[in-house]
């Protein structure tokens, strides 16, 4: 008989199924599909609460939901704000909701042009890896019991790992061998110090008033929302997402009319549609990240019939609507030159982490949460 770490397959297929994702609404569905051969390995390994946090909710199935949503409904905003009707021709009827996915299409099947002074393996392989530093922090961020790791250092363990995605970027630019893509990584790095700093105080904050970095607790204490706990780090979070997004006014790294986007001005095809939905992704992230500190995490009135599902969903419309609220910033604000951002960013933000700290000291002496 087969066995993996001492257990029968049989033996691991239980374990899955006792711990997997309990949805009334489809348990009748669930528990035919449990009686298919093969199948039921299947819906037994989705199901389990592990998995379903990285694949489905929060996950890569949130992640791609959002992607297609806010794109869409960032150029329909803006397009109405600006007195213009937007993405229509594709899915009239629906109002052109299924324009990014036609977008998408049209990358895939586009030409990739690798330029002969491009560094060729990193120029291609580096879009994918940018990916990992993107889905890793999804597998610490809880959603009620789905999670895909439970960890005391969780929120610790997500922002080191979104700091890494810059650098993935400046390796981008790096790997395109343009004096352009050159312009924009450094300006990306200069971003990076400028809002990195920052944001980490703030998040120390909020790690003091709660006092503790495990972010299903924080979710658990947080019988007041955060945001109304420490407002000035709530903000600060807020503009810092802006700027780590490359959101206007801080789409400084990519301004198309400057240096044609950036980093990934040489990209073409599904490499640059890979690229340039990093920025989305990140706001995703960035967006559960502010909604567990803040705004109660997957806290909601319940709902039976989703059951475990429930405060994925919730946390899930949280983060998009921390994203929606990103893209309206796109159009409102100009862009910023850079030596405004960067003193945004060194004096104003910094001086407002500052101040979100001793708010959290003050909390926290006062009894915390």
């Amino acid at each position: 008989m087969v066995t993996i770490f001492g257990l029968t397959i049989s033996e691991i297929m239980n374990i899955m199924v006792k711990e997997g994702v309990s949805i009334p609404l489809i348990q009748p569905l669930i528990d035919f599909l449990l009686k298919i051969p093969i199948i039921q390995y299947v819906v037994a390994l989705i199901l389990w609460k592990p998995v379903f946090a990285v694949l489905i909710l929060p996950g890569l199935g949130g992640l791609m939901i959002s992607l297609l949503f806010i794109i869409w409904f960032e150029r329909k905003l803006t397009a109405r704000i600006q007195w213009r009707m937007g993405p229509l021709e594709v899915s009239r009827p629906i109002a052109g909701l299924m324009q990014p996915m036609a977008d998408g299409m049209r990358y895939l099947f586009q030409e990739v042009i690798v330029h002969r002074g491009a560094h060729k393996p990193y120029f291609v392989q580096l879009p994918i890896l940018a990916f990992i530093p993107i889905l890793l922090p999804i597998v610490f961020i809880p959603a009620g019991s789905i999670y895909g790791i439970n960890s005391p250092y969780s929120l610790i363990i997500t922002v080191a790992l979104l700091a890494l995605i810059p650098v993935t970027i400046i390796a981008i630019g790096w790997a395109s061998n343009s004096k352009f893509a050159y312009i924009g990584s450094v300006r990306e790095a200069f971003m990076y110090f400028a809002y990195e700093i920052p944001f980490m105080i703030m998040v120390l904050g909020m790690i003091i008033i709660y006092g503790t970095a495990d972010m299903a607790t924080i979710v658990e204490k947080q019988g007041i929302w955060g945001a109304f706990l420490n407002p000035f780090a709530f903000l600060g979070i807020l503009i810092t997402t802006a700027m780590a997004t490359s959101r206007l006014p801080f789409e400084i790294a990519e301004a198309d009319q400057e240096i044609a986007f950036g980093p990934f001005v040489e990209y073409s095809g599904i490499l640059f549609g890979l690229v340039m939905t990093l920025a989305y992704e990140k706001m995703y992230i960035m967006g559960l990240i502010v909604s567990v500190l803040f705004l109660g995490g997957g806290g909601g009135p319940a709902i039976p019939l989703l059951g475990d599902l429930s405060p994925a969903i919730w946390l899930f419309i949280k983060a998009l609507a921390v994203m929606m609220v990103m893209a309206f910033l796109r159009s409102i604000y100009p862009r910023y030159r850079l030596d405004q951002a960067l003193r945004i960013g060194w004096n104003s933000l910094i001086s407002l982490s500052l101040l979100s700290l001793v708010v959290a000291v003050i909390v926290r002496f006062m009894g915390g949460v």
